[in-house]
């Protein structure tokens, strides 16, 4: 019974902190920045005063689908950040190149969560089926169960080592605003709040994952005691 409520809690908390981070990317995106630097502008003058020369930034499509891809040495920045003159596009498109920086100082966790994943993306694949079908078959097959929950951890052992990536990022994001005076001590504020809230969706998933873990964990044992 417990774990069933903590999946609540895990849910509700996920919703509340993705509707308190649109409401914040909302309420920041209205709010000019001081010195007028668009996103794209922002994230050239960070990757530039880091000495990172090999990373190309790209507008894509979508609502807060920025993202740094490793494979490609790209910032990708939704249009409203590219474009955007506004506080919630300086620290995204900041936060992202703190991802960029990483890359080019080998950040450790980084290069082990590049590493997490296409082994995530193959057992993706096939976990849910797996854990289903182990499921299904507890008390014939209960190896099934088994091999999905491994499946499973990794999964979960991947939303784990992105938190100090995305922590380290956002840190090195702050620094270099406030360090170079890119934003006043009120935008600083206002920086730091949206990416909180940005990094709090990737804890509760973190936590999400887990509690999910140890529910098909406890079906696991829970068959294996009835033997």
């Amino acid at each position: 019974m417990a774990i069933y409520i903590i999946m609540i809690l895990v849910m509700a908390a996920s919703w509340g902190a993705g509707y308190m981070l649109k409401r914040r990317f909302a309420q920041y995106s209205a709010t000019p920045i001081s010195n007028n630097l668009s996103g794209q502008e922002i994230a050239e003058k960070m990757l530039r005063e880091h000495n990172v020369i090999d990373v190309s930034i790209i507008c894509v499509d979508g609502q807060l689908t920025d993202h740094y891809n490793p494979m490609d040495k790209t910032v990708n920045l939704s249009h409203a950040v590219y474009n955007g003159r506004h506080m919630a596009a300086a620290a995204v498109a900041a936060h992202e190149c703190g991802h960029a920086i990483q890359h080019a100082k080998s950040y450790a966790f980084l290069q082990l969560r590049s590493r997490l994943v296409p082994i995530v993306n193959i057992s993706s694949n096939y976990m849910q089926w797996i854990l289903l079908g182990g499921v299904l078959l507890i008390n014939t097959f209960p190896l099934l169960l088994g091999i999905g929950i491994g499946l499973f951890a990794l999964t979960t052992l991947f939303a784990f080592v992105t938190l100090p990536v995305e922590f380290d990022a956002s840190n090195r994001a702050l620094n270099w605003m406030s360090g170079n005076r890119i934003v006043t001590n009120d935008e600083q504020a206002m920086a730091k709040n949206a990416l909180w809230w940005a990094a709090m969706t990737y804890v509760i998933a973190a936590l999400g994952s887990l509690a999910t873990l140890l529910y098909y964990i406890s079906i696991f044992t829970g068959s294996r005691n009835e033997e």
